[in-house]
């Protein structure tokens, strides 16, 4: 692929090398148990706003039963999941929005190259795009084995930390 249409030269980062793991990343992101997507962090650069990290893909995937059975693949909306835990750590590290909880305000040109299955490690590449109070935009770009699998522009909101309880209550 062109390098010069790629968020970043993959010699700049070492997947070996991780500055966060799973729990850092709990410091940051609400999800948890079958919603959690990723793995580890292994490189973030504030200067350029670019963060990377990866989820490895195991035989214990809640979607592998059922997508598809005998062939296994990873949903695209899982893909896009992954790159927005990614840019929800990145925002909430830094602080870069207001609110304890970042969720999806949309999605941009979204395409679906290849597939991913169990046993790949999914790498995400997301670089900070454009930021306002109220909304943050990023690029995202997912590779197994050096192939660009997905990509797309993804949009992120601050939501109040008691959206949950709201839903919670028991009615009248």
């Amino acid at each position: 692929m062109p390098k010069q249409d790629l968020i970043l030269d993959p010699a700049e980062y070492d997947l070996d090398r991780v500055i966060a793991d799973i729990e850092r990343i709990r410091r940051y992101n609400p999800q948890r148990y079958e919603m959690e997507q990723l793995t580890a962090i292994v490189y973030e650069d504030p200067e350029r706003q670019i963060c990377v990290g990866y989820k490895d893909i195991t035989p214990n995937e809640f979607w592998v039963r059922g997508h598809m059975p005998g062939m296994p693949i990873m949903p695209g909306v899982m893909m896009c999941e992954a790159a927005a835990q990614l840019a929800s750590y990145y925002t909430h590290k830094y602080k870069l929005l207001e609110g304890a909880v970042v969720g999806f305000g949309g999605l941009e040109n979204v395409r679906f190259r290849g597939v991913v299955r169990p046993g790949d490690r999914f790498v995400i590449v997301a670089r900070l795009l454009k930021l306002r109070r109220t909304i943050m935009t990023c690029q995202f770009q997912c590779f197994v084995r050096d192939v660009r699998v997905c990509e797309g522009i993804l949009k992120g909101i601050p939501l109040p930390a008691d959206l949950g309880q709201a839903s919670s209550a028991p009615a009248d």
